[in-house]
């Protein structure tokens, strides 16, 4: 049940029923009317704003139609009031009855609490990390790989239809590197002295086995051969070995993709999809060739103003024209990228979301041009920028590097720490805000810990509900409650409906979150529901009458276990879209 659609319906008929008397106009425009919370609790549960957006188009002031307005919603049996605020909006108080409809809707076997029908089947592809097969992931892509992963939760939660896809960049200059740095471990690992890796190779150990593993597969057949001969079987091999790897990482952290792009298909298919796009652009007017203006309005020394083949993007709201072929005549790659794009479009996607890191903050504008043009202005493209993350130790930077060899990987991150750990404080800020991740905070059993302030509310329902329960009521725990046969009115104490309101709000931040794309949210969410639940709790320290085990009382503690299990049910929930396990003892 999402407590604000609910009212929203019963708001909506109230509405009707106004355009049906000739109060509103039967043309009236409902879709600008919100339900939403009021920005102060103490004015209500639910605030509207359907007065103010409805009054000019009925020719009335917006009190006096709110008076009308709250003269139909008090009628209603789950409004214990309505109040007008301000020039005409409306706060709305729901009776005490009305709350354990929540609880309900929150146990009930029969529906998944919180699930979402808003996406209504729409197909959305989430592209994320994506990184390049040149080895190990690192914890740059760590947060981009657990936020896409948590966002694809989300959205399939709210009801899309959701592909995970990884797009392969195994096209580039740096895949011919990866096969020479191979290549090099593959005659080390034959017997030869290699020294010191040259400069412009990958250093990093994780090549080792890589090399092993190609002397079982070649032999010794590409000791003295010339790199024409085994450039292309050592590209291969090592982009399959590295993508085995990158898998094996993102199992690490839970993560499994539905499909694999190779961005080699789009030039060694049987047709060039770089080529054929280019083409098709061209014939819907989309291409030009000409010169572009120097960055920024300078002249370098080395600017070449040559003629080039231009996307008309800035009539899709870029900034400038991008180039699609380099001055070799070779595509760029925008026009790869352009190509890929179409590809999405065709295989019949409405809303693409490309996860990308920090350095790609260029890419958007562009792209969104491409997919504009592309597909008339009807695919949706979000591109999310995920920013760096800062290692840290005790409050001290962990340096690394890749090129270098001594980058701290994706694998190792997990290993200290724990996946969980790893995916919830990576989704506990935004994206594209700077994260730090300490090792030794994020271990912390505080409050300041927010995973673990979220896992031990979940811990603590459970020591309540199958442990400390049984103890006091023999033979029974939450597997034997019925929360339709309890009196959830005995729910009555500040402290238990702030928890219920609490749960409220679940539905709706699930609907926002995934509008927004933003899966933080979720997190945010969590903890200040286990907050909640930690100060309820602490209060019954100093009053055990607040306790949910109420000594000697089964109609009270009957009650009070329904609402520790509609807490668990959500937290279970969240830390499910989060891709977060909810443990049972800490």
């Amino acid at each position: 049940m999402n407590l604000f659609r609910y009212f929203g319906n019963h708001l909506r008929a109230v509405l009707e029923d106004l355009r049906d008397q000739g109060v509103l106009q039967a043309d009236a425009d409902l879709s600008r009317v919100t339900v939403e919370p009021p920005r102060d609790t103490a004015h209500g549960d639910i605030a509207t704003n359907a007065a103010m957006v409805l009054a000019k188009k009925a020719g009335m002031k917006p009190r006096d139609l709110a008076v009308t307005i709250v003269e139909g919603l008090e009628r209603l049996d789950d409004i214990e009031k309505a109040d007008i605020a301000g020039p005409g909006f409306i706060n709305m108080t729901v009776t005490s009855s009305f709350w354990s409809k929540i609880l309900l809707a929150a146990l009930d076997p029969g529906q998944v609490w919180g699930r979402s029908d808003t996406g209504r089947g729409e197909k959305v592809l989430v592209e994320f990390v994506s990184a390049n097969p040149t080895g190990p992931m690192h914890v740059g892509h760590c947060r981009g790989a657990v936020f896409g992963d948590a966002l694809a939760r989300l959205l399939d939660f709210a009801g899309y239809d959701v592909t995970r896809e990884y797009y392969i960049n195994d096209a580039g200059a740096q895949v011919d590197v990866l096969a020479r740095s191979a290549h090099l471990r593959y005659l080390e690992a034959l017997g030869e002295e290699i020294g010191d890796i040259p400069e412009g190779l990958y250093p990093g150990d994780y090549l080792k086995p890589v090399g092993s593993a190609a002397v079982e597969k070649f032999g010794d057949r590409y000791r003295g051969a010339v790199e024409s001969e085994w450039l292309p079987e050592f590209r291969d091999f090592s982009i399959s070995m590295m993508m085995d790897m990158i898998r094996d990482d993102l199992e690490a952290l839970n993560i499994r993709f539905d499909s694999f792009f190779s961005e080699r298909s789009l030039k060694e298919g049987k047709v060039n999809s770089i080529d054929d796009a280019i083409a098709e652009m061209r014939q819907m007017g989309l291409i030009y060739e000409g010169t572009l203006p120097p960055p920024k309005g300078k002249k370098p020394d080395d600017w070449d103003e040559r003629e080039q083949t231009l996307f008309r993007a800035t009539d899709f709201g870029d900034d400038v024209d991008r180039a699609l072929a380099k001055a070799d005549g070779s595509h760029t790659y925008f026009a790869a990228d352009i190509a890929y794009h179409r590809d999405k479009i065709r295989r019949g996607f409405s809303t693409l979301i490309d996860v990308l890191g920090a350095d790609h903050s260029g890419y958007v504008k562009r792209m969104k041009a491409a997919v504009r043009a592309l597909s008339d202005d009807t695919v949706k493209l979000d591109v999310k920028i995920c920013q760096l993350v800062h290692l840290l130790r005790g409050g001290k930077p962990v340096k690394m590097s890749k090129r270098s060899g001594s980058f701290i990987t994706l694998r190792e991150v997990v290993d200290e720490v724990g996946a969980d750990v790893v995916r919830f404080i990576m989704l506990y800020r935004k994206n594209d805000a700077s994260l730090d991740f300490d090792f030794d905070r994020v271990q912390e059993q505080s409050k300041d810990n927010p995973v673990f302030y979220v896992q031990y509310a979940h811990a603590r329902i459970h020591s309540v509900l199958y442990r400390r329960l049984p103890d006091e009521f023999p033979g029974l725990d939450m597997g034997q409650i019925d929360p339709v046969r309890e009196d959830l009115a005995l729910l009555d104490d500040p402290g238990e409906i702030l928890l219920i309101k609490k749960l409220a709000e679940y539905p709706r931040i699930v609907e926002q979150a995934a509008n927004t794309h933003e899966p933080h949210r979720i997190a945010f969410y969590l903890y200040e529901l286990a907050s909640e639940l930690h100060t309820h709790w602490n209060r019954g320290t100093e009053k055990p009458e607040l306790r949910f085990i109420s000594v000697g009382n089964r109609k009270v503690t009957g009650a009070r276990a329904v609402l520790l299990g509609a807490i668990a049910t959500t937290i279970a929930s969240g830390l499910g879209i989060l891709g977060v396990h909810p443990v049972e003892e800490m």
